[in-house]
């Protein structure tokens, strides 16, 4: 079992820098005292141990310093800590995709600090001495495609107009019962509550969410339906579905009451263009066998 990390200090990048530069203005301490850091692992980046001084930082990340040096991923993997695969299925000049398993969170967490997607992508970038970017991300509990940028000048302008070049996102999703309507369009307005649970809100300044749905197939108790989302807001397929009493299988969250060893959602496809040379990339992360299992096998993706 790994040592919890303990984090004593918590910086979020607000502009493209380098780290020892953005540490000599967050901490207030010597330039020896912050190489000292770096040297004995106690500098993390989105979860990830790193020290080298001119490593790259980009808008939205998150440098960490810890209370004691913390073991990269790499060492962990000597302890005999099982890993799961790392599932790439796409990688060009700029960007890099997996199939992300279920359970798995895309970045790290309060609670989860390095058994993260990105820090397995980032690993494995480091081989080709290059480190991966957000542009977006789905929920631990979702498995399917998620995408990581290498380029820093990409990341900032995805993230600033990832709805203008995303072009179509696709899920594969298993809820319970049998909708009336087998195709159809959901259109509510989302929020947060204390508990930071999204619901349906009938406040219009509340965040849009558009989610078509058709029904591929329906067995005794669930439907598989095949989704694209207009928007990408947090948890919008569960809740929606949920909302009209279809819940998700395995989303004790959102209402489903029994149990399923994984959440019924994955993201199928995700197409969206390169605004640097204007190509358009989709990417498909193959269904999970569990999906096939409940429907005899019969789907497809697009």
């Amino acid at each position: 079992m790994k040592d919890k990390i303990v984090i004593t200090a918590k910086y979020k990048v607000k502009r493209s820098t380098t780290l020892l530069p953005f540490l000599l203005e967050k901490i207030n301490t010597s330039r020896n005292n912050i190489k000292h850091l770096l040297s004995n692992k106690q500098v993390l980046v989105n979860g990830n141990q790193v020290s080298q001084f001119n490593f790259p930082l980009a808008n939205e990340d998150e440098v960490a310093i810890t209370k004691t040096p913390v073991l990269t991923n790499n060492q962990v993997k000597k302890t005999n800590e099982k890993r799961p695969h790392l599932d790439i299925i796409y990688e060009d000049e700029d960007f890099i995709a997996i199939n992300k398993p279920a359970g798995l969170l895309a970045v790290a967490s309060d609670k989860e600090i390095t058994d993260t997607a990105y820090s397995q992508v980032f690993e494995f970038l480091k081989t080709k001495n290059k480190r991966p970017y957000v542009i977006h991300r789905i929920d631990k509990e979702t498995s399917g495609v998620l995408v990581f940028t290498t380029n820093v000048k990409l990341q900032s302008r995805l993230r600033l107009e990832w709805n203008k070049y995303v072009k179509y996102r696709g899920y594969i999703a298993i809820c319970e019962g049998h909708l009336e309507n087998k195709q159809g369009t959901l259109k509510n307005y989302l929020a947060n509550n204390e508990y930071n649970l999204v619901y349906v809100s009938n406040n219009k300044n509340d965040e849009l969410a558009i989610t078509n749905y058709k029904v591929l197939k329906e067995n005794k108790n669930m439907s598989l339906l095949d989704i694209n989302i207009e928007t990408g807001r947090k948890n919008q397929i569960r809740v929606q579905l949920a909302n009209i009493n279809h819940p998700i299988i395995g989303d004790d969250k959102y209402g489903h009451k029994e149990t399923f060893k994984r959440l019924g959602l994955h993201a199928s496809s995700l197409q969206f263009i390169n605004p640097y040379n204007h190509k358009e990339i989709k990417i498909i992360a193959k269904i999970p066998n569990t999906f096939y299992s409940l429907f005899n096998g019969n789907v497809k993706n697009k």
